[in-house]
């Protein structure tokens, strides 16, 4: 863990003050919650090692780590990143950043941490480590699957150096609005609403297709929206003996027949919405509490890995008053 800081006159002030912010009680509560031992284990390998040629050597690799998760948190770009660490002190404390004695990473030195976690797809494998440390200690219970799917918009303009938009990005009708960028398809644990599977695609990409990608093969229940109709009919989940909870097409609820009959579908549709709620929540954090709105990157595949990165965060802070360390 960092070392405790010399204060300056600011960070002392804002230290001592009467109220702390909502920015300072969110990295309290994360700095208690995230693995940091299993999440420095994962990159340790991986990290650049003093050399004895010489040369200024590398920053301590927990000081990137959490400017990295900073970024995550707070939708930060690279050069963000580094004026963030000069002008608030509560984001250098948590970095473990000493404004006299050390020096501050540049962008260029976060932008490269960032390529390591991507070349060496440290995201999915922080994901799978906050995952079984859950199942261990009873909080995920993998008897159950909700399965769901969102748009993450990317820029649709051509005013850029190529000329061109994203080739990897597609459009996609929902209802009566045309939406340009890439599908984030979830599978969330259906007791405890946390994500264990990510599947990123092109946004044309149906959810049928990576249905059998977002689930692990022990569940006893698969819920659905009304996208998922047909399920059962796909090759990967025939001998499936899971029970098929989907929703009803929202055409087909709105003409069911004032009777008794159709008063308990309704009913029965309504229960089935009102436990498909939780798979909300992941995304919810994910677009609102670390502001993931639109693509950051160009292509597939480094958006993915921030979003798996985003969703183990997201487990982190959904358990974090039930479970607040799991290390």
């Amino acid at each position: 863990m960092a070392t405790p800081l010399q204060l300056g006159f600011t960070d002392y002030e804002q230290t001592y003050a009467k109220k702390k912010t909502r920015r300072q009680i969110f990295l309290e509560e994360m700095e208690a919650t995230v693995p940091w031992d299993s999440f420095l284990a994962l990159i340790h390998p991986v990290y650049y090692k003093p050399t004895a040629k010489g040369g200024r050597p590398p920053f301590p690799l927990e000081v990137m780590l959490r400017i990295h998760l900073l970024q995550q948190w707070f939708t930060l770009s690279d050069p963000l990143m580094e004026e963030m660490l000069i002008d608030t002190p509560c984001f250098r404390r948590f970095a473990g950043i000493d404004m006299i004695d050390d020096r501050i990473p540049g962008e260029t030195t976060i932008l490269n941490f960032r390529h390591l976690l991507e070349e060496h797809q440290i995201a999915e494998q922080m994901l799978e480590s906050v995952n079984q440390s859950l199942s261990e200690k009873g909080v995920m219970l993998k008897e159950g699957t909700i399965l769901d799917a969102t748009i993450i918009n990317a820029p649709s303009s051509t005013k850029n150096k190529k000329g061109k938009r994203d080739p990897e990005m597609h459009s996609v009708a929902k209802g009566n609005q045309w939406f340009f960028g890439m599908h984030c398809h979830i599978g969330v644990d259906a007791a405890s609403g946390l994500v264990h599977s990510v599947v990123s695609t092109a946004a044309n990409i149906h959810e049928l297709n990576t249905a059998a990608e977002r689930t692990h093969g022990e569940e006893r229940v698969i819920y659905g929206d009304a996208g998922h109709i047909g399920i059962e009919k796909r090759d990967a989940f025939k001998g499936c003996e899971a029970e098929m909870r989907i929703a009803m097409k929202p055409g087909e609820r709105r003409v069911l027949p004032d009777t008794a009959e159709g008063r308990l579908l309704n009913l029965v549709e309504t229960a089935k919405a009102h436990f498909r709620a939780k798979v909300e929540h992941p995304f919810g954090i994910i677009k609102c509490q670390f502001g993931f709105r639109k693509v950051y990157y160009r292509g597939i595949r480094k958006n993915d890995l921030k979003l798996k990165m985003l969703f183990a965060l997201a487990n982190l802070w959904i358990i974090r008053e039930r479970c607040p360390c799991i290390a």
